[in-house]
This record gives C-alpha cells, structure tokens and sequence, in this order.
C-alpha cells in the first residue's frame, strides 16, 4: 500500500461517560490510531466521539468531527482539530463512510447500528473501491453478525472482531502496513 494519511472512522455510543469502560475503550482507541500514525474521524460530539478525540489528543492526534447541523449543537468536542459540516444525518454518515480508509465500530446504539449497516453493506455488495476493512470491538455486536450471517454467511467475512484497541491496530496494519 502506499504511503499516506490514512483516516479511520470510530462509530460508538454518544451517551458513553467520562470514567466508564465505553469511554476507556474509545479513548484507548482514539490514543492508539494517533500513535499509530492514523487520524481520527467521528461525530465529533461527546460519548465515545469525545473519548476518542481526547485519546488522539493526548498525543498530538489529528481528529476529523464530521457534525449535523441538524442537531441544533453549538459545535464539536474541544479535541476536534477540523470540523466539517453536514446538513443531515445521512450527509454526516455518508461524509464519514467518503473519508474514512476503515472503520472500527464501539457498541452504541440505532445511530451505531446505522452507521456499521451501512459499511457492512457497502463492502458486502462491492460498492468500495478499495478494500475498507470493518472492525468491531469487543461482544457488543456479535449477536447481529450471527444473525444477519444465518441469512448471508458470506458477509460474515467482512467483519473482523477485536477484544481490545492493540487488536484493532494489528488489523490496520496488515491493510496498510506500519503508517508512521
């Protein structure tokens, strides 16, 4: 692959808080993909948008807040070194689906499950380009990758489950190589 900035998307909970693991995890995550060389895209709000962009942060992290003017916010979280603005939810899912080189996916909710739908789908019917890899972390969203896998067993193999942010990381590498 070649060398260059490579943007991951983290999809998570907005409703996470500072102090439970959902926030450990992200900001783990967010810490990681900086060190790692990658730069951080998400919502740029609070929850695990927050945590990741406080773990990129914290180690001079680029992160990208992809925010919805819709939602009547005064702005992103303090860590978002660049804002871009949407006008709707499917704007700002389908902004952070364009930039993104991956995707690692932190439970969360409907907004959550929009968003891996929406990448899993892509990938699963070709719609990519490049080969995107799908990350989910931790047991969260297992369940539904059996289930939908009993109706289409093949889009099993577009997901890769992780138990933690080192995992994640080994993942990206073996897609993009060492990116630092």
């Amino acid at each position: 692959m070649d060398k260059r900035e490579r943007i991951i998307a983290v999809f998570g909970s907005g409703k996470a808080v500072k102090g439970s693991e959902k926030y450990g995890i992200a900001y783990e995550i967010g810490r990681s993909l900086a060190e790692n060389g990658y730069i951080l895209a998400n919502g740029g709000y609070g929850g695990t948008m927050l945590a990741g962009a406080e773990g990129a942060a914290s180690v001079g992290g680029e992160v990208v807040g992809v925010t919805c003017t819709s939602f009547g916010r005064n702005g992103p979280n303090e860590y978002v070194t660049r804002e871009i603005k949407t006008n709707s939810l499917d704007e700002r899912v389908g902004k952070l689906i364009e930039l993104a080189d991956g995707y690692i996916v932190l439970s969360g909710g409907t907004g959550t499950l929009l968003e891996l739908a929406n990448v899993w789908e892509l990938k699963n019917k070709g719609f990519f380009e490049t080969d995107k890899p799908i990350i989910i972390v931790g047991e969260f969203w297992e369940e539904l990758v059996r289930l939908v896998g009993s109706e289409d067993e093949r889009c099993i193999k577009h997901i890769e489950k992780v138990g933690s942010a080192t995992e994640a990381i080994e993942i990206l590498k073996r897609y993009f190589g060492n990116n630092n």
